[in-house]
Formats: structure tokens, C-alpha cells, sequence
């Protein structure tokens, strides 16, 4: 059934079909840079500008191909795509690519001129016909040359200072996305759970029950820490990203939080383990202070004041209730 037939090999290819998939891929990779271009242009408008040069070079590579095709074949260009041969290679979805930040997105576009470098060299090594070798290799060195195209308009439009505000803006994003929510999330699990977890251990004594009480505590928080994060603010208007990953970083440093000081009553001595989870809530005190300094320029002693204290104080209340 065709359904079923498999894909063809570059190796099956004919010279007509090997030009005609160099020409679809440079239209898809024209494509790919112009979309990055319009995703960077509001944050990097200078990086956006180095892709718009990128997309200007894939056109005119394609402009050439066609030429030569209409030249040795015609006009009439078969249908034949990157899915369509087998072991070629293949590019990211967009959407995989361009929410992992500026700096992932630059390395895809050079892994994507490498990539296709690669290929080319290896297709014309494996060609026994002169015409195809020389029409693959024309094509691995103009991989070779869009990569440095790539380099010489970074040169051209990327000076010191638009990288360092480029790094400014990413550094920010990366807090607001990222560090703002998890960071809440990991105070909300260390310090909310500290109450339930060591209450539970003073009035039962009995580390399995409270290990049970502070994984329920600490899953159950993470996923209510998660949803709140993820449907207080679509990041439209206040830029702070996508709120599905605000919400996996809430969530899971909320349930990490409190994790690390309820895993220690998986020992079975009392006094062992509630001493071992005393030591964990300190240093997660104070990693959320540290945190707090390197990434909100939050004094460290203050940071480190008001995280202690607050966490001391729900230690006490937790101990006290469960001693009462």
C-alpha cells in the first residue's frame, strides 16, 4: 500500500530530484529565518536584523538553484521534501525551538548551516557521476558560505553595546519567566510545609506517618502553587513569559521545597531523622536568601534575615502545635 511505502534514499535520487530538494530546503530554511526574525524583532530587533539577512541569502541560493534547474530540466521543479528521503537531515519544529531563548535560537541557525555543510560534503563523497558531484558540492560550499554570511552580518549589526542589551533583556526574561516564579514556589514549600510536616512528627512520633503527611503537603501544594502561577497572568501584558512554563517552575520548586525536609522521615529513628530535616531546612533557607541575592538584588542579610526568621517562626508554631 502506498500508505505504507517507505521513504526514498539520497542515494536513489536522481540528479533532477537532488535539485529539486536542495531548492525546498533552502525555501524552508528562508522560511524558518524569517520566522525567527519576527519573534526576536520587538526584544532583538539586532538579532532579528541578522536574520532577515540570513533569509535574504537563502533566497538568492534558491534563485541560482532554480535557475540551473530550468536550465538542465526545465520549469517544472518535482515535488520532493526534507520527509520525503530517508537519513536527511531534518530541521526542529519552530515552536520547539524559539521558547528556549535567544542564545538556543542562534546555535539552531548555525547547527542548521552545519547540518546541511555536512550532508552535502558526505552526498558528494558517495557520487560516482561527475555532474552530481560537482552540483552537491557547489551546494556544501554554499552551506559553508551562509555560515559565514551568518558571522559577517552579526559583525555588521550586533556591536558591543546591542549585545550587552540583548544579554540584559534575556537576563531579564529568564528571572521574570523563570527564577521570579520558582523562586516563590520554593519559599511557599520550604516555609508552608514546615508547620504541617514538623506538627505531624511531634504529635505522632511516628516518622512513616509523617513522611505520608509531608508528601502530601508538598505535592499537594506544588500542583496548587503550578495552576495559580500558570492562570494569575498570560504574560501578554506584563511580559513575564509563558505562563505553562511559570507554572512547571512554581509547581516543582513548590513541591521541592517541601520534599527536602519531609524525605528525611523515610529513616526510621525519630530523633535522627527530625534532626537530619532540621539541617535540610536550613540550607533551603538559605538557598533561597542566596537566590534572592544573586538573582533579585535582594541584600543577602536581608534576604537571609527575612527568610530565617519567617521560617524559624513556622518551625515553632508547627512544633508547638504538635507537642500540645
Amino acid at each position: 500500500m502506498a500508505l505504507f511505502r517507505p521513504r526514498r534514499h539520497f542515494n536513489d535520487l536522481t540528479e533532477q530530484e537532488v535539485l529539486a530538494l536542495a531548492i525546498s530546503s533552502e525555501e524552508d530554511d528562508g522560511r524558518i529565518y524569517r520566522t525567527y526574525a519576527e519573534r526576536l524583532r520587538q526584544d532583538y530587533p539586532d538579532t532579528a536584523a541578522v536574520f532577515d539577512g540570513m533569509a535574504e541569502e537563502e533566497d538568492l541560493h534558491r534563485r541560482r538553484l532554480i535557475a540551473r534547474h530550468e536550465e538542465r530540466f526545465g520549469k517544472v521543479i518535482p515535488l520532493i521534501r526534507r520527509e520525503h528521503v530517508a537519513g536527511y537531515y531534518a530541521r526542529r519544529p519552530i515552536w520547539l525551538v524559539e521558547n528556549l531563548g535567544i542564545d538556543r535560537i542562534r546555535a539552531e541557525a548555525e547547527a542548521m548551516e552545519q547540518d546541511a555543510e555536512r550532508f552535502y560534503h558526505a552526498a558528494a563523497k558517495r557520487s560516482t557521476d561527475t555532474e552530481t558531484r560537482k552540483l552537491l558540492g557547489d551546494l556544501a560550499a554554499a552551506e559553508a558560505g551562509h555560515r559565514q554570511t551568518a558571522h559577517h552580518l552579526e559583525a555588521e549589526n550586533l556591536d558591543e553595546d546591542s549585545l550587552e542589551a540583548e544579554k540584559a533583556t534575556a537576563h531579564r526574561q529568564f528571572v521574570l519567566t523563570w527564577v521570579q516564579p520558582g523562586l516563590a514556589g520554593l519559599m511557599d514549600g520550604s516555609v508552608s510545609t514546615l508547620a504541617p510536616i514538623f506538627a505531624a512528627a511531634f504529635a505522632t512520633q511516628n516518622t512513616w506517618e509523617t513522611f505520608l503527611v509531608g508528601l502530601a503537603a508538598s505535592i499537594g501544594a506544588g500542583i496548587s502553587m503550578g495552576f495559580t502561577e500558570a492562570a494569575s497572568d498570560d504574560g501578554q501584558l506584563s511580559g513575564r513569559g509563558s505562563p505553562f512554563k511559570r507554572g512547571i517552575a512554581s509547581g516543582v520548586m513548590t513541591a521541592l521545597g517541601g520534599l527536602g525536609h519531609a524525605l528525611p522521615y523515610l529513616i526510621p529513628d525519630f530523633w535522627t531523622a527530625t534532626i537530619t530535616a532540621f539541617v535540610v531546612v536550613f540550607f533551603e533557607l538559605w538557598a533561597i536568601a542566596w537566590i534572592q541575592n544573586r538573582y533579585m538584588d535582594t541584600p543577602f542579610f536581608r534576604a537571609a534575615f527575612q527568610v530565617v526568621l519567617g521560617g524559624a517562626l513556622v518551625f515553632a508554631a508547627g512544633v508547638l502545635i504538635g507537642s500540645g
